[in-house]
């Protein structure tokens, strides 16, 4: 017998921590960690002690003989995975961090935003005797984008949650909810209250297209979308135009999977869910019946994960298909690809081309994913409001470099619909006094050290996560992210390169108590948390999530005062 990780894995690699015999890989020592889009379990060094299966934050591990015949593949997809990365002896051994034996004695370190990058962030400092934490977010809920980004239809993913709850009730965390740095508090502000502040904001923003009608409505950016069913406070009162048949998607990643099958879901399903109840109730009132799925390159070249698709394949709910390619590109695409551990996923999308049937009009009696690839958008028609799209289609030429770029052909089309999502990536925001790269969309940094405009490192500030890398990996990929930044703070601690704050803990709670009076802690946020648990135990839910802020003060305070 051997394990497997499954579609739910969160790329976290604390498995690989406590595995005795190294059988999980990519390790974070590899250099194919941070690319990987899930590990795999060697079945020859594989013992059997089930010590994985107990620490996966999200019970993403199962016995091969406990895997059901749609998960199967994941059985191929590691031994695959064995085949072309062949297992490398080492006696690697990390070298001794050169602060063990500094004293960080009353040290403060201020962590701004509250998802995986900073969580993980703050899990790295409270293992070091003396430090103090303290994590800001402008929302009154904590965990980023595990609450406000991942679909409600995968709640085994937000498992990871219960590991950062456990960080942020030890002694040495003050957590501090409804407090945003560039506006409630500055970053001189945060300067002078904390030695350091790691910037973990992630990537809130959206990339454009700029191409003519992009901001007509019934144009929307996925962020928007996701955050709108997700019950994200500042999108509540958004609408999306559910009147048409067909909704297409542009951008071909594992955001763009889950909004087609969010719209293309059985809201009674979606029902037993975290879902927002405004988005339930406006998807029970939704027309769609197709969404499709545009890729401006090949389907070797599509960003979405194995998993994804697998899990998304093997739905009855919903029909999966894809446009057929013509030979030529199709060969091209495939040949010329630098990406690796592509059989599985090409074998697939083969499968589900053969289920094409080559009908253009949506159908009204079963609900449809349509992939299409080597598609580009050209303008979003509509005078006042949406009402198609003129695409292009594209052929593949190689680069002088070896990849693969997208040639716009003069073959184009409109296809009807009155909602568009545009799903082409995220982008960081700048917060004032921090610097900033406008192209990029991240903060400027050398391996987490932040950078000026010259190059030069800003001493005492520090970045980790999407902010710090753009908007690229899985849950878990923040792990290394962020003990590579962490330990750069500690070093440069260790180092005598940053000072102590010049203000204590008393100055620091006065500072917050005067500019962000109705602030809340952690302790706060767990009964807004038990509400909301036991408002969906009444409706055979997980959860109902509070979508007003308000509302969310009211819980805490009736706490407060009960305690008081």
């Amino acid at each position: 017998m051997t394990f497997v990780i499954l579609q739910p894995c969160c790329n976290d690699a604390s498995c690989a921590e406590v595995c005795p015999v190294d059988c999980i890989h990519p390790t974070p020592d590899e250099p194919e960690f941070m690319r990987a889009e899930m590990l795999h379990i060697d079945p020859d060094t594989c013992i059997d002690c089930g010590a994985c299966v107990d620490e996966c934050p999200v019970d993403a591990i199962r016995a091969d003989h406990e895997i059901d015949a749609g998960q199967g593949v994941y059985l191929e997809i590691n031994a695959d995975y064995f085949r072309t990365h062949p297992i490398r002896s080492t006696e690697y051994t990390s070298p001794t961090p050169t602060w063990k034996n500094t004293d960080f004695a009353g040290r403060r370190i201020a962590v701004v935003g509250s998802g995986p990058a900073a969580f993980y962030a703050a899990i790295e400092l409270a293992t070091v005797r003396g430090i103090e934490i303290d994590i800001y977010d402008r929302l009154l809920t904590p965990y980023g984008l595990v609450r406000a980004g991942v679909a409600p239809d995968h709640p085994e993913t937000k498992a990871v949650t219960e590991l950062f709850r456990t960080v942020a009730r030890t002694k040495s965390v003050h957590v501090h909810l409804g407090v945003e740095i560039g506006t409630d508090v500055t970053h001189e502000d945060l300067m002078a209250h904390h030695d350091a502040v790691v910037y973990a904001t992630g990537a809130s923003g959206e990339r454009a297209l700029d191409i003519p009608g992009e901001k007509l409505p019934g144009s929307h950016a996925a962020t928007e979308f996701v955050a709108w069913y997700n019950g994200h406070p500042d999108f509540a009162d958004r609408t999306f135009d559910f009147s048409s048949r067909r909704a297409v998607v542009i951008g071909n990643g594992n955001v763009a999977l889950d909004l087609a099958r969010v719209l293309t879901s059985d809201p009674e399903e979606l029902a037993h869910t975290d879902i927002a109840d405004h988005a339930l109730d406006a998807l029970r009132h939704s027309n769609i019946r197709e969404v499709l799925v545009l890729g401006r390159r090949g389907p070797a070249q599509a960003k979405f994960t194995n998993p994804e698709l697998i899990a998304l394949s093997n739905s009855t709910a919903v029909e999966l298909v894809a446009h057929p390619l013509d030979a030529e590109t199709a060969a091209t695409a495939v040949s010329s690809s630098s990406y690796a551990d592509l059989s599985v996923k090409l074998a697939l999308l083969q499968q589900l081309t053969d289920r094409y049937s080559g009908s253009t009009e949506p159908d009204l009696e079963s609900k449809k994913i349509v992939l299409r690839f080597c598609t580009s958008p050209v303008s979003i028609e509509g005078t006042t409001s949406v009402t198609g799209l003129r695409l292009v289609r594209n052929v593949l030429r190689e680069s002088e470099d070896g990849s693969l770029c997208a040639e716009a052909t003069g073959d184009t089309e409109i296809v009807d619909t009155s909602l568009v999502l545009r799903s082409v990536g995220y982008r960081g925001r700048a917060i004032a006094g921090v610097p900033f790269d406008t192209t990029l969309g991240v903060i400027p940094n050398a391996d987490g050290r932040v950078t000026d405009e010259s190059g030069r490192v800003v001493p005492g500030v520090y970045v980790a996560g999407w902010i710090k890398r753009g908007p690229t990996g899985v849950i878990g990929t923040n792990r290394k992210c962020a003990r590579e930044t962490v330990h750069h703070l500690l070093e440069d601690i260790a180092a005598g390169n940053i000072d102590a704050a010049p203000r204590g803990r008393q100055e620091l709670e006065a500072m917050l108590s005067e500019k962000v009076p109705d602030a809340l802690d952690f302790t706060d946020w767990l009964e807004i948390d038990a509400a909301e648990i036991a408002a969906g135990t009444r409706s055979s839910r997980p959860r109902i999530k509070f979508v007003d802020q308000d509302a969310m003060r009211a819980v805490a305070l009736r706490r407060r005062s009960e305690h008081d």
